[in-house]
């Protein structure tokens, strides 16, 4: 049972999020729909990252007492790396920032078009 362990389930999830959230994106004719398999995809990214940022034995990048007060000078031996956790933040943000826009879009056309449904919208059809 050594594979199941927090990083590797978190992988799991993460890759059955990103499935989830290209089957909502992609099959879906209700534009809510589609959002929302967007923002599963997103979180299923961001989870992916963060698992495969993590590392067995280390401990979150902050410096505090607890790490410094080791005796031991080489603290990179003992923190994760913290891009991975920088990225998902940046992009969580981001994420969060495009589903309000996808939003509006939506508020919009429903607006307009008193529908989100797809196949409702065919005026730049050829």
């Amino acid at each position: 049972m050594e594979f199941i362990n927090l990083g590797n389930i978190g992988l799991i999830i993460g890759f059955l999020l990103i499935i989830v959230g290209f089957w909502g994106v992609l099959t879906q004719k209700n534009i809510i729909k589609i959002i929302i398999g967007f923002s599963i995809l997103n979180t299923g990214i961001n989870l992916l990252i963060v698992s495969l940022g993590y590392v067995k034995g280390k401990t979150a990048p902050i410096i505090d007492a607890t790490i410094a007060t080791e005796g031991n000078y080489n603290v990179a031996d003992k923190i994760v790396d913290p891009v991975p956790q920088a990225l998902v933040l940046t992009a969580i943000v981001i994420g969060f920032g495009i589903t309000a826009l996808m939003l509006a879009y939506a508020m919009k056309l429903y607006k307009a078009k008193k529908s989100l449904e797809i196949n409702k919208f065919n005026d730049l059809k050829w």
